[in-house]
Formats: structure tokens, C-alpha cells, sequence
């Protein structure tokens, strides 16, 4: 069962502005990795479905958060089935990110009333999504739809809340012309949890890197 309830999460990922999500297959590294972003101050991360057993990683990821990390808020990110997705919510997800818009997945996560987040890439799709239940769309592959997307989305909608994933750099120029365009936060992987950081075992870059980011995000809202 989810320990945060959806208007939890979603106002936390107002707040903070940022949502770091990354994979990695070993449970020790990804659990450094999880306590760096916590400790740079990130109190959401999603865990994405990319690899195998990918969901007996987060299990034990989502256990060490509750043990250790009483404010991080663990979700799962990359779902495109609602089997994965419920498997997930067993598991204790905060919240569900799916690349696609699919009224399976919202159907089961409302039913739980877990926050879900669905890749959007169109008006009609966020009109649809909302209409099921959507607090944060995701726009994805966000670099392909940039912030002028969002600002003529914002124009007829704006009451929409946005979250971009792919496409966002952790520099000011990136970020400022993001929130600049109205998103509520940003969802930052690679170019902020590096496969060379976690290869390099390197948590005190990541940990430096995630307080900078989200420094430049309250500079910029400001």
C-alpha cells in the first residue's frame, strides 16, 4: 500500500520542482544512488521499469525508503501495461508514470487512489487524461515537444499541470525556459544520475548535483 496519498505526491512534486528518476540492476548501487538524491534533497524519485526483475529492485528499494528516507516519496516510471502497474501498487508505489495514455493503468491506480502520470503528447490527450482522473501530465519525449509546446497548452488549459521527462538538462537556460512556459516540475534522468556516476560509485557528485538542481529551480520560481 502506498504510504503518501496522490494529492501528497503531487504537491510535494510542486513544491520540489524536480522528480531525478533513473535504473540500475544492482540493489546496493541503486540504493546509494536513492539516499544521494535524499540527501541533495530530492524528496521524490521515480524507479524506472527498464530491466529485469526490475520490480524485486524497487521492492527492495521502496523498503529501504521507508526505513531510512521517512520523506521520500518512491514511485515507478516507464509502466506500459496494467499488469506491471499493479504488480507495482502491491509493492507499495507512490505513484505510476507510463509513457502512453492508457484508461487500464488509471483505472487501477484510481481504484488505489495512487497518483498517475501518463505520457501525453497531444491536447486531446491531456483533455482525455484529465477527464480520467489526472492531476500531472507528462509530456514525453519532452525535448521533441520543447516549452513552446507548453505555453500554447497553458494558453486554452490553464488549470493543466505539466511534467516534461526527456529533453530537460539540470543548467539555467534549460530550466528557466521550462518553468518559464508554466511547467508544475520537471522530470531530469541521465543528464542528472549519469551511468558514469553510478558506474563510478561517484554518490557525493550526484548528491552535489541534485542540490544544485534544485537550487536553480527556487532561483528561477523565485
Amino acid at each position: 500500500m502506498a504510504r503518501f496519498s496522490r494529492i501528497e505526491v503531487f504537491k510535494v512534486m510542486e513544491l520540489t520542482g524536480m522528480v531525478p528518476l533513473f535504473y540500475h540492476h544492482d540493489i546496493e548501487r541503486a540504493k546509494k544512488a536513492l539516499l544521494a538524491c535524499y540527501k541533495g534533497g530530492a524528496r521524490v524519485l521515480e524507479f524506472t521499469n527498464r530491466g529485469d526483475y526490475a520490480h524485486e529492485v524497487f521492492r527492495e528499494l521502496n523498503k529501504y525508503a521507508e526505513e531510512s528516507m521517512p520523506e521520500m516519496i518512491l514511485g515507478v516510471g516507464s509502466v506500459t501495461d496494467v499488469g506491471a502497474a499493479s504488480l507495482y501498487l502491491q509493492l507499495g508505489a507512490n505513484f505510476v508514470v507510463t509513457p502512453v495514455l492508457r484508461e487500464d493503468i488509471a483505472i487501477a491506480c484510481n481504484r488505489k487512489k495512487v497518483l498517475w502520470s501518463p505520457g501525453c503528447g497531444s491536447l486531446t490527450e491531456i483533455a482525455q487524461a484529465e477527464e480520467l482522473g489526472c492531476e500531472l501530465v507528462k509530456l514525453f519525449p519532452g525535448g521533441t515537444y520543447g516549452p513552446g509546446f507548453v505555453s500554447g497548452i497553458k494558453g486554452p488549459q490553464p488549470w493543466t499541470s505539466i511534467m516534461p521527462t526527456g529533453g530537460v538538462a539540470p543548467t539555467e537556460e534549460n530550466l528557466k525556459a521550462w518553468f518559464d512556459a508554466g511547467v508544475t516540475c520537471v522530470g531530469i534522468g541521465s543528464k542528472l544520475i549519469s551511468k558514469e556516476l553510478l558506474a563510478n560509485n561517484n554518490y557525493e557528485e550526484l548528491e552535489k548535483r541534485v542540490k544544485d538542481c534544485l537550487a536553480l529551480i527556487n532561483k528561477i520560481r523565485d
